[in-house]
């Protein structure tokens, strides 16, 4: 195996174009090292991004926050900047594992790792956020859902690496919330999560939406229904209960040893409820 540490973009965007073997990017490494530990990858190529300085900052700015590859999860609830504008998303990134992990993991690697029941990613779906992609010839920007294409599997060309995550502007009287259940109270994967982002008017009316799913499907959901289920309300009972129905609805999980099709199916629904109820109030609403 061969261990690379660039520090620019482009140079690691080369290093990883031009290998014929197996390649991996090292950003946290929580996840990349546990795989190599166990004998489930044996890369040709690692290629640590730490020492690319943007890769391990966050920027504010006018157009809203970039978050850095290589910046550990830790970092983003230090931020409170970041913390007040996007709550829900530090809220998903603060509970990808331990006290421990969250010192070196981050949440692109958490995106490419690619995991139905990844924490960070249906918080960065509901917030509209994107991704920064640098490849050996050009530079693209995408939504994160378009990341994962199904477990373990995401979008990116040989030789592209994310290089950051861009979250929006806040808009006035607007925010966001995640949920998750686990059977546990802490250290486990979501048997299935909601992230909810709303915007109001000054009558507390929601005037735009998002909602996704997680550990529901093959990839993340965002369930388009389910936002026009609480559009032009102020999410009364009735909204409420339309924005549960069209999440079940969306929802295509399988049977496992933790949850059934039918129980994540109802915990959807439940769990979103919660998450825009915490939205609302945080936007203002009454």
């Amino acid at each position: 195996m061969r261990y690379e540490a660039p520090v620019s973009v482009k140079e690691a965007s080369a290093l990883l174009a031009k290998e014929r073997g197996a390649s991996f990017v090292l950003a946290g490494g929580t996840d990349l090292l546990v795989r190599m530990k166990g004998g489930f990858i044996e890369p040709d190529l690692v290629v640590d991004i730490k020492r690319i300085k943007p890769m391990g900052e966050v920027k504010k700015s006018a157009s809203g926050f970039e978050i850095g590859a290589a910046v550990p999860c830790c970092k983003l609830g230090e931020n409170s900047a970041l913390k007040k504008a996007w709550p829900g998303v530090v809220e998903a990134a603060n509970l990808i594992g331990s006290k421990q992990v969250q010192g070196r993991c981050t949440i692109v690697g958490n995106l490419c790792n690619a995991s139905p029941a990844a924490d960070s990613v249906p918080a960065l779906v509901a917030a509209g956020a994107k991704v920064v992609i640098q490849g050996p010839r050009k530079k693209r920007t995408i939504p994160v859902e378009q990341v994962p294409v199904a477990p373990g599997r995401t979008s990116l060309a040989k030789g592209e690496i994310i290089t950051a995550i861009q979250l929006p502007k806040r808009n006035p009287r607007s925010a966001d919330a995640y949920l998750r259940f686990i059977p546990r109270s802490e250290m486990d994967i979501a048997v299935v999560s909601a992230g909810i982002n709303l915007t109001l008017d000054s009558k507390g009316v929601v005037t735009a939406a998002r909602v996704s799913l997680g550990a529901v499907a093959p990839t993340v959901l965002l369930v388009d229904a389910a936002a026009k289920a609480i559009i032009g309300t102020k999410l009364d009972d009735k909204a409420l209960a339309d924005l549960a129905a069209a999440c079940s609805a969306a929802c295509r999980p399988i049977d496992d040893k933790r949850g059934t099709i039918e129980f994540r199916q109802k915990v959807a629904g439940v769990l979103a409820r919660r998450a825009a109820k915490i939205a609302y109030q945080r936007a203002g609403g009454k």
